[in-house]
C-alpha cells in the first residue's frame, strides 16, 4: 500500500523500478518493526469483507518519537509518517481517523502536539491536515528543490489540548 500510494506506478520506467522498490518499502517497515520499539506505532485501518471474515486493509500510518535536530525542539515529539489509504478508500474519512487515533495516542502519552511531513504540491493532503489543525513550521529548503524541481517538503505541527479528549 505504501509503494502505491506514494509512488504510483506510472510509466514504463517506474513498471520496471516498481519491484525493486516495493521490496525496498517492505523491507525497511520489517525492519522498524522488529526494532519492537516502544516509542513506534503502526496503526491500520481496515473493514471486513461481506464475501469472508478476512479484514480489507483500507489504510495505514507510523507514529514515533524521535529527536528534531533543530534547535527551537530537542526533545522528543510525536511524528506522523507514511500515512496512505487505498485509492477506493479515499476522501471518505480514513485518513482522519487515522490521524484520531494518533492524536489519542499521543494524548494519553502526555503529548501536545503531532508533526509530519507532506510534499507541498500533495494538495489533498495539505488541505486535510490543514482543515483539522495542521500549520506550517517549516518548508524544506533542499537543493532538489532548485536543481531538480522537486516538490518542497513542509513539516506540519498540530497543538492540542490534553484536557479535551478528541470524539
Amino acid at each position: 500500500m505504501l509503494t502505491e500510494s506514494f509512488h504510483p506506478p506510472d510509466g514504463w520506467m517506474m513498471k520496471l523500478a516498481y519491484p525493486l522498490l516495493r521490496l525496498g518499502i517492505y523491507e525497511d517497515l520489517r525492519s522498524r518493526l522488529r526494532r519492537n520499539q516502544r516509542d513506534h506505532v503502526c496503526l491500520v485501518a481496515t473493514c471486513p469483507q461481506e464475501s469472508n471474515r478476512e479484514e480489507i486493509l483500507l489504510g495505514t500510518v507510523e507514529l514515533a518519537l524521535g529527536t528534531q535536530s533543530r534547535e527551537e525542539r530537542s526533545h522528543p515529539y510525536p511524528y506522523l509518517s507514511n500515512l496512505a489509504v487505498r485509492p477506493q478508500w479515499r476522501r471518505q474519512g480514513v485518513a482522519q481517523q487515522l490521524l484520531v487515533a494518533c492524536e489519542q495516542i499521543a494524548q494519553s502519552a502526555g503529548q501536545h502536539s503531532l508533526y509530519l511531513h507532506v510534499l507541498e504540491n500533495n494538495y489533498s493532503a495539505r488541505k486535510l491536515y490543514s482543515r483539522i489543525g495542521y500549520r506550517l513550521q517549516t518548508l524544506d529548503q533542499h537543493w532538489s528543490f532548485w536543481v531538480l524541481g522537486r516538490p518542497r517538503r513542509m513539516l506540519l505541527c498540530r497543538t492540542f489540548d490534553l484536557t479535551t479528549a478528541q470524539s
